[in-house]
């Protein structure tokens, strides 16, 4: 059995688990807002309220002390204390809700991917980054509420995709903010023993557990000459033939239940581009046997999982428009032993192929 369906109280608390993290989550950036303060300065012999907006001490002037302004201040105090007291309030339930999580053997994601993904989303990073890979799936089974047999989980090394097209200064910026040295100074504020596998192209950090982290992005033009990297020293992509498939494709931001049972949140692409993807990638003869094997069996259960579970994502073309035919055509021939028990995979075939839909 390539997965199970979670029980009935297992599927009540992901249901509670998700909606309360997301709560959280919404309530810390409203706290975060509040952060730097507002307090009266004195110049020239007068008061005014000042509206600080970094750590530096840097701020913009609201005007001199007068009704107006001292009503502000109450306003931003009374405000600052009721998005402390939801924050507080809701971190103490989800605290509650993570033990619930461990006793009903909810937690899944492994504690060392767990660690980056709450650290990216605390500096804002959780929609600057694609996780792809068989990380992914933890994913797509929480979104159909099932638990995928743990040998296709199995995996010591995160892939990080990052869209190229994007400013690269927007996430330098993100990480300074966060006092991390680029990417790889996130990891080493989760973990001091990361460092670059520099035998293997500075694109790849692991750490004293031999847990790595790759990052990586789509296959660029000869013009793209600048590295895809986060400052100096930092870890630098590597390119990867047609990742765009990935990047193109509608993202899902998705609550994930790490072994803790501590929920943190995961963005990852459609997954039918996943699965059409890894069926691709089964088939490309460069890929060594273990890894083509290892590909077509995630495909197949991230099609199951989609046919039985996610039934509000068709494979259909024109759903998956920033697919190309011809990819499309080669991943259906990988798993074109399953077709009979995956129907709905109808669409995708071939017109001209005898076994495909009459027009």
């Amino acid at each position: 059995m390539q997965f199970t369906e979670l029980e009935d109280q297992q599927r009540l608390n992901l249901v509670e688990t998700e909606q309360l993290y997301r709560a959280w989550r919404e309530s810390r950036d409203t706290l975060r807002q509040y952060r730097y303060g507002m307090r009266w300065v004195e110049r020239n012999d007068k008061q005014y309220l000042i509206r600080f907006i970094d750590a530096k001490g840097n701020g913009r002037s609201l005007g001199p002390k007068d009704e107006k302004t001292i009503s502000v201040l109450e306003s931003f105090t009374a405000g600052k204390e009721r998005a402390r007291t939801k924050y507080d309030g809701l971190t103490e339930k989800l605290l509650t809700q993570t033990r619930l999580n461990r006793v009903l053997r909810l937690g899944r994601l492994p504690s060392a991917a767990a660690e980056i993904l709450a650290a990216m989303d605390h500096s804002g990073l959780d929609r600057e980054f694609l996780v792809v890979g068989t990380h992914a799936l933890f994913a797509y089974e929480a979104m159909a509420a099932v638990h995928v047999a743990p040998g296709a989980l199995a995996s010591e090394d995160l892939d990080l995709c990052f869209d190229a097209r994007r400013p690269l200064q927007l996430v330098t910026d993100k990480l300074s903010r966060a006092h991390a040295e680029g990417l790889l100074g996130l990891l080493q504020k989760v973990d001091k023993t990361y460092g670059p596998m520099k035998q293997e192209g500075v694109f790849r950090a692991i750490n004293a557990k031999g847990f790595m982290v790759d990052l990586i992005t789509a296959e660029r033009s000869m013009r793209d000459s600048e590295p895809v990297t986060f400052g100096k020293g930092d870890l630098v992509a590597a390119e990867v033939p047609n990742l765009h498939w990935l990047i193109n494709a509608p993202k899902f931001q998705t609550v994930t239940i790490a072994s803790n049972g501590r929920p943190v949140m995961m963005q990852v692409p459609d997954p039918r581009a996943f699965a059409l993807h890894k069926a691709w990638l089964s088939q490309e003869p460069s890929r060594s046997p273990v890894k083509r094997q290892r590909d077509k069996g995630q495909a197949k259960i991230a099609v199951a999982i989609i046919g039985q579970y996610l039934p509000h994502l068709p494979f259909s073309q024109s759903e998956l428009r920033y697919l190309s035919l011809d990819m499309l055509h080669l991943a259906m021939n990988a798993i074109a032993p399953d077709r009979e028990e995956n129907d709905f995979l109808d669409d995708l075939r071939d017109p001209e192929d005898s076994d495909g839909p009459s027009p």
